[in-house]
């Protein structure tokens, strides 16, 4: 199973910076164990405001509490907080594969939930849901869509993107067939010193 962890840091008060820089240089080392042992997919940072310390990653692990031995692991984890995604299939996700898939561009995550309470009998929605899919394809050949997930439990679906800058993020999201449909939050990622790069199957 995929999971998508929110890590947010608070190194306490006091805390040398040279103890900081040991913890740090540990956390490197072990997220490249965990790479290579296949249980850490991607590492991102989210937009930072001062003082904040804060990683998104991407993880895959048997279960739940196989993820928490994972996180556990993690040198970090004695100043860090980690707020726990699961993710399931999508219909139109393009795969494990694409999330490396070469390509020119910045990543972005985005939350899609539904916009309102719309009858999902409706002949438009229906007609805009298989549309959905021919699209997806699309958008994964032109390297704009890396992965499309589902949570468990709620009408909510996450998806790793790739656009030149936000404009064209905005555009690409604007062609969705379900966009009328749907509420987007998107939220630009930067590289992570420790992130595995791209992951191939």
């Amino acid at each position: 199973m995929e999971y998508l962890v929110t890590m947010t840091t608070h190194v306490p008060e006091g805390t040398s910076q040279a103890e900081v820089d040991e913890v740090r240089t540990r956390e490197a080392a072990n997220s490249r164990r965990l790479a290579e042992q296949g249980q850490l997919l991607r590492l991102w940072r989210p937009p930072l405001r001062p003082g904040e310390w804060r990683t998104l990653g991407l993880f895959a692990a048997q279960d739940a509490a196989h993820l928490e031995d994972v996180l556990s692991s993690m040198p970090l984890r004695v100043w860090r907080s980690d707020e726990v995604t699961q993710l399931t299939p999508h219909p139109n996700d393009p795969g494990p594969g694409s999330t490396g898939a070469s390509g020119a561009g910045k990543e972005f995550l985005v939350t899609f939930a539904p916009a309102a309470a719309e009858d999902a009998t409706s002949q438009a929605l229906k007609e805009a849901t298989a549309a959905e899919a021919v699209r997806a394809k699309e958008l994964a050949g032109q390297r704009h869509l890396m992965r499309l997930w589902k949570t468990p439990g709620e009408r909510r679906a996450l998806g790793l993107w790739r656009a030149r800058d936000a404009a064209e993020m905005q555009t690409v999201l604007d062609s969705l067939p379900q966009a009328p449909w749907l509420s987007m939050e998107t939220t630009p990622l930067t590289e992570h010193p420790s992130d595995p790069g791209p992951v191939r199957s």
